[in-house]
């Protein structure tokens, strides 16, 4: 299974993560979700096939905008009449739409090793809160060939793989410039991500 052929599809993403991420996949998505306001506007940063918000946050939430490199997936929510950008935020020079609570989710090592410059845009876009779910205990290094591969694969948005990864203490590290706005800090069930809520800038 290539690269290609797992961003090509927003079915085959979603099955991959399934299986990487077991029966706790669910349960990753509602931790996050959670931490948004009942009638907040959304702001998503590399929001993928956009399960986060078609699933959990659509009927909760007054507005939504997520923004990806994959054009696929970002052609897909239009379709469906979701707000979804192409953006390559590693590129970007604008500022980000602003929002009641900004997101990102297990994407966050795309940006390093400047991943501050990303967080410093999330909480000047956000007006209430930003909200950063992060692996911590990489698929991707699985000692299990498979895994290992597949979790290699997930981790490249289309554009290219990214050699990096966080640690819970390498995260911890970075969220440190942040420590005045840290409202929340708790890892997901099965302990592979962990999440931070910042107040925003607003």
């Amino acid at each position: 299974m290539s690269t290609g052929i797992i961003y090509r599809s927003a079915h085959v993403y979603e099955v991959l993560m399934r299986s990487l991420y077991g029966r706790h996949y669910a349960a990753r998505m509602s931790a996050v979700a959670e931490q948004v306001p009942a009638g907040a506007s959304v702001v998503e940063l590399c929001c993928g096939p956009g399960t986060l918000y078609r699933r959990y946050l659509q009927a909760r939430t007054s507005s939504y905008i997520g923004l990806d490199v994959n054009g696929r997936f970002v052609a897909r929510l239009r379709r469906e009449g979701i707000d979804a950008r192409q953006v390559d935020l590693a590129a970007a020079a604008e500022p980000l739409p602003a929002a009641d609570v900004a997101i990102i989710q297990a994407s966050l090592y795309h940006f390093l090793p400047d991943a501050g410059q990303i967080v410093d845009l999330m909480v000047a876009a956000a007006r209430e809160r930003v909200i950063l779910s992060e692996p911590i205990r990489n698929l991707s290094t699985s000692d299990l060939p498979l895994v290992g591969r597949l979790g290699r694969q997930a981790a490249d948005p289309g554009v290219g793989g990214h050699a990096q990864r966080f640690t819970e203490q390498t995260l911890d590290a970075l969220m440190a410039a942040y420590r005045e706005r840290i409202i929340a800090a708790f890892a997901i069930p099965g302990g592979r991500e962990k999440v931070y809520v910042l107040a925003g800038g607003g």
